[in-house]
């Protein structure tokens, strides 16, 4: 079944207030997706020339401290880094290749969960409640932030199969449906040097918008373009570096509804997930048209 949330935020000076805006929204999805949770937060953008990633371990007690000395001694360059729970985010000078190249030498079994300027994903099996305390949600920063509650039916419930899924820097994309081309789709997109991790269904759909992105697409355009190559049956929320987007499948079995104020954006798979938002009462509220986009963006940086 699942659950999708989102919220966007137009005013900067509401920043400070997007996590605890955002999780009583993941928490009213509970029964869409008691399996695991997740979501990608956008803020704490690093300069240009800069990477930003989202590590995480899947098992207790380990040692980023001495994995992070280890990738700067590797690339002999700047960096900065944090811990939260079982992730870090780790902020260092350096093209994206590179650092992915040293993880991946140097510690295999750490998964890279993003990577861009301004995306942060943290996710894990349990409840809402318990992966927005283990993060710490309610305290965090930032312009926009995206989520998901899964009922897993297309693959195993792990860390690694949770939602967000993030295929391209700054991009993630949390859907709630069923893709029925999914095997055919991933075997092209490695072909055309697609990554996967994950049998997950989702992951495809992900890899699939870094694909056409890749491209020269626009966001519009990919996903114009999804509507087409994806079979199956979705409701998607895609974040992006400077705003999200929704999308329904032309038949729209997958319910989400829409609301917008002055002050933001929002997005949930049941109302019940935007009742706690200042001013929803007042807001326009509407439910997604079938195979219609949806974009709310800031101006590029």
């Amino acid at each position: 079944m699942c659950g999708i949330v989102g919220l966007y935020l137009k005013k900067p000076e509401l920043e400070s207030q997007l996590g605890k805006l955002f999780e009583p929204m993941l928490e009213a999805m509970t029964d869409r997706g008691p399996d695991s949770a997740g979501f990608a937060i956008y803020g704490d953008e690093v300069a240009d020339g800069w990477v930003k990633l989202t590590l995480q371990a899947t098992t207790e007690g380990y040692d980023f401290a001495a994995l992070v000395k280890a990738v700067g001694e590797k690339l002999g360059t700047e960096l900065d880094w944090f811990q939260n729970a079982s992730a870090i985010v780790l902020k260092i000078k350096a093209e994206e290749a590179p650092v992915r190249a040293a993880l991946n030498e140097l510690a295999p079994t750490v998964r890279i969960m993003s990577a861009g300027q301004s995306i942060e994903i943290l996710k894990g099996m349990g409840l809402p409640r318990e992966i927005s305390e283990r993060f710490g949600l309610a305290s965090m920063k930032g312009s926009h932030i995206i989520g998901h509650t899964r009922m897993a039916t297309e693959s195993a419930v792990t860390m690694e199969g949770s939602h967000p899924f993030s295929t391209g820097a700054d991009l993630c994309l949390v859907h709630n449906g069923s893709l029925s081309n999914h095997f055919r789709l991933r075997q092209e997109l490695r072909r055309e040097g697609i990554n996967f991790e994950t049998e997950n269904d989702t992951e495809v759909a992900a890899g699939y918008l870094a694909w056409r992105l890749q491209q020269g697409d626009s966001l519009k355009q990919a996903l114009d373009s999804s509507l087409e190559a994806l079979d199956g049956f979705f409701t998607f929320a895609i974040g992006t570096r400077n705003g999200f987007a929704v999308i329904r499948d032309p038949i729209a079995c997958k319910p989400a509804i829409l609301a917008e104020t002055d002050d933001y954006v929002a997005m949930a798979s049941e109302y019940q997930a935007l009742s706690s938002l200042p001013g929803i009462e007042k807001a326009k509220v509407w439910e997604p048209v079938p195979a219609t986009m949806y974009i709310w963006e800031r101006a590029s940086a």
